[in-house]
């Protein structure tokens, strides 16, 4: 884990060696006043040397001058070493994510994600920059402490630097146990995080149930657990650090009796043992910043740990042997497919079907029964875990996920839009589209009239997730977006079942034009949109009941037509509907 910290100092090596150089110079600088003090109080009061002691005290301004700037330079560049440190390591975590499979956002909240993103992160910018000035600083004031101190009285010295190693064995004992609670604590705030956002972003579903009470007690939960965990946390520091400073206060018990005692008999004169008082500090006061700066280090080694564990993901990766498709026709081959989640749930067995270039086919049946999950394994969100998915006789698995994802045009029912505005929704199908382009793909959903009557057209504002557009509005602008992609292959997973019939109507001609010289594979629960499929294949279990046209299927009276007759037949005569 230190190499890899230590990785991202690289970039910043120079502004890093003038950093040190600067803590050195603090350092050296902070040794000179018991120095000079120790020759004030031995030759120039008792010698009555006025002018030197003015001398002196010009000397020591000009050196607190130098520390006041060398003070600035490490508080200012090395808070922007810190900063940059932990933009890279933000833009890594990011990239890390993007190239992560599907599975691992079922397993993670989006919140626990963005903990790690932003709290976890946010603690390293602290470490990046006090650790280093922290250890070098310390370090060669403990180290020049106790030489100069062994020149002014050995024995003394080695008496009171005895208890170091009892103060190292406390440190490194509760510094374990300061660990563990500060990773439980981290834990913790993932789950407030993940709590805020799930709840942010359902507020309308709370508004209009009325929940608000019910939100307020989850996130209590929540809130309740960083509490517990920060408190522990927080024991676990206060026993780190009342312990060592006690045993830190015991050097002044021993410099105050054992110093006395050596005063007491002529060891050492008044001068060298004020001196020795005042170099003393010299060494307490860098070891009581190092055990202060704990809860820091901590913080930020705990926080880096949370870092390594995302990036330490296994990343969507193509085969050795995966090659980019070109020229697809869209022959799609499912061959005795079967898959299951990592809860080992069993989703599809044994799925066999092909689908010809340019066909629509259809796939209908009871909810769970594996339809939405086909529509996953043809881009590879998920590898399945036994037989192949062929494209123009090409197995999946050894074509790239880019060249394959390319390829295949998604609309779903749960339309995802970004914050922005409506020219950059649309530009997502394909970023490098021309103005006119992207006009032609709005006019072909049905989307550029409405625009236009807008008063800043493309570039209107939509809010979070299209907020402000109407559900039909939406999901004509994510139509637009695959018109702009133009994929050989297209897949309409219960891309209408959120409208109105009315709108669902409307919008329904808009995908027919879509569907039109591409393969398509059509998931819904409303029999009426995929009467005239070329093929309806009914799944339930995992497994293929039966296949053929609506007319076929209608005829055999068997799975297909007891879907139709709950929909359209029943005794009361109204139209039920069953789950995607």
């Amino acid at each position: 884990m230190f190499k890899r910290f230590i990785h991202y100092y690289k970039p910043h090596k120079k502004m890093l060696v003038l950093d040190m150089l600067a803590s050195l110079m603090l350092s050296l600088l902070g040794m000179t006043y018991p120095i000079l003090t120790r020759v004030m109080l031995n030759d120039y009061i008792p010698n009555k040397k006025i002018n030197m002691i003015v001398y002196l005290g010009i000397t020591m301004l000009f050196i607190y001058l130098l520390r006041m700037f060398f003070n600035y330079f490490v508080q200012f560049y090395g808070h922007v070493i810190g900063v940059k440190m932990q933009s890279e390591m933000r833009r890594d975590m990011f990239s890390k994510l993007q190239q992560l499979p599907y599975s691992y956002y079922d397993e993670h909240e989006t919140g626990k994600i963005m903990s790690r993103l932003t709290n976890d992160l946010m603690d390293m910018t602290e470490l990046a920059h006090h650790g280093p000035e922290n250890f070098l600083i310390s370090g060669i004031m403990i180290v020049g402490s106790f030489i100069y101190l062994l020149t002014i009285e050995p024995i003394l010295t080695l008496i009171i630097f005895a208890c170091v190693p009892i103060l190292i064995i406390v440190s490194i004992f509760l510094r374990k146990k300061m660990n563990e609670a500060f990773t439980e604590s981290r834990k913790s705030i993932a789950v407030v995080n993940s709590s805020l956002e799930s709840s942010i972003s359902g507020i309308r579903v709370t508004k209009a149930f009325t929940n608000s009470a019910k939100e307020e007690e989850k996130f209590e939960q929540g809130n309740m657990m960083f509490v517990k965990a920060r408190k522990m946390a927080y024991k676990a520091m206060g026993e780190f650090f009342s312990s060592t400073s006690f045993i830190i206060d015991c050097f002044n018990i021993i410099i105050l009796v054992a110093g006395g005692l050596f005063l007491y008999y002529g060891k050492i004169n008044f001068g060298d043992y004020s001196t020795f008082i005042i170099s003393v500090n010299l060494f307490i006061a860098p070891v009581s910043k190092l055990i202060q700066f704990m809860e820091q280090f901590q913080d930020g080694v705990t926080g880096f740990r949370r870092f390594l564990e995302v990036m330490d993901e296994i990343p969507e990766t193509n085969a050795p042997n995966a090659k980019d498709i070109k020229n697809v026709k869209g022959d799609i081959s499912f061959e005795n497919v079967s898959f299951e989640y990592a809860t080992k749930s069993a989703v599809l067995n044994n799925i066999s079907f092909n689908i010809k270039a340019g066909q629509k086919v259809a796939l209908v049946g009871p909810s769970g029964g594996g339809k939405t999950t086909i529509c996953h394994l043809i881009p590879k969100f998920y590898n399945v875990s036994d037989g192949k998915i062929t494209i123009d006789g090409n197995n999946i698995s050894d074509i790239t996920y880019g060249s394959l994802r390319k390829n295949i045009g998604i609309v779903q029912q749960d339309v995802y839009l970004f914050g922005g505005t409506i020219r950059e929704n649309i530009l997502y199908g394909r970023l490098d589209a021309t103005e006119e382009e992207m006009i032609a793909a709005a006019k072909a959903a049905d989307i550029h009239n409405y625009v236009m009557s807008l008063e800043d057209g493309y570039d209107t504002q939509i809010g979070e997730r299209g907020v402000k557009l109407s559900g039909g509005q939406k999901q004509r602008l994510s139509i637009a977006r695959v018109f702009l992609k133009n994929p050989s292959i297209l897949i309409l997973d219960e891309a209408t079942s959120a409208l109105d019939n009315i709108t669902e109507i409307s919008i329904q001609n808009q995908l027919d034009e879509l569907c039109k010289g591409r393969t398509t594979l059509v998931v819904a629960h409303r029999l009426s949109t995929v009467k005239n499929a070329d093929r309806i294949i009914v799944i339930s279990g995992g497994k293929i009941m039966e296949e053929g046209t609506h007319k076929e299927l209608l005829a055999k009276g068997g799975e297909y037509e007891k879907l139709y007759n709950l929909q359209f037949k029943n005794a009361d005569g109204d139209v039920l509907q069953f789950g995607n």
